[in-house]
């Protein structure tokens, strides 16, 4: 007997492989609440509190998504996603920031980032940034400041 279209939902749902998540920000505290905070079908892969180990859990992880913060020790968030477009890296970017300025957006997007979340807004947007990134589709937190960005 052929199965219904719910089972065969059900089934490829089972099926479907969890985004994987790196998550890099200075703060422990907020990488544990960020890790609580992804929505079902995300999964951390690895957590950093800076910059410098990204390419190597790129490497080992082969996360889909990057959670990045802007304002990291040695090297800004901006910097790091440049270094790895420059090296061909295509992994998608999530900045994630207290600095809800639409210069250090700008800044953000050049460098190869496709969501710009900021943090005191990241209950209501991180789930939706994942969601648009996932999509390919790119994300800027709704704010006053940022509304030129927007459109």
């Amino acid at each position: 007997m052929p199965a219904s279209a719910q089972e065969m939902g059900q089934a490829g749902a089972a099926l479907m492989k969890p985004i994987r998540i790196l998550l890099v920000d200075d703060h422990p505290g907020m990488l544990r609440q960020l890790a609580g905070m992804l929505p079902e079908g995300f999964e951390v892969v690895e957590m950093l509190e800076s910059g410098k180990g990204v390419p190597a859990a790129i490497a080992e992880h082969h996360p889909d998504i990057i959670v990045l913060d802007i304002t990291l020790p040695g090297q800004s968030g901006i910097q790091v996603a440049s270094q790895l477009r420059r090296a061909g890296d295509e992994t998608k970017i999530i900045f994630l920031t207290m600095h809800n300025d639409p210069d250090y957006a700008r800044a953000a997007l050049e460098s190869g980032g496709m969501a710009y979340v900021v943090k005191m807004r990241m209950a209501s947007d991180l789930g939706p940034a994942l969601r648009a990134v996932t999509a390919g589709e790119r994300y800027i937190s709704p704010s006053p400041e940022l509304k030129e960005l927007r459109a």
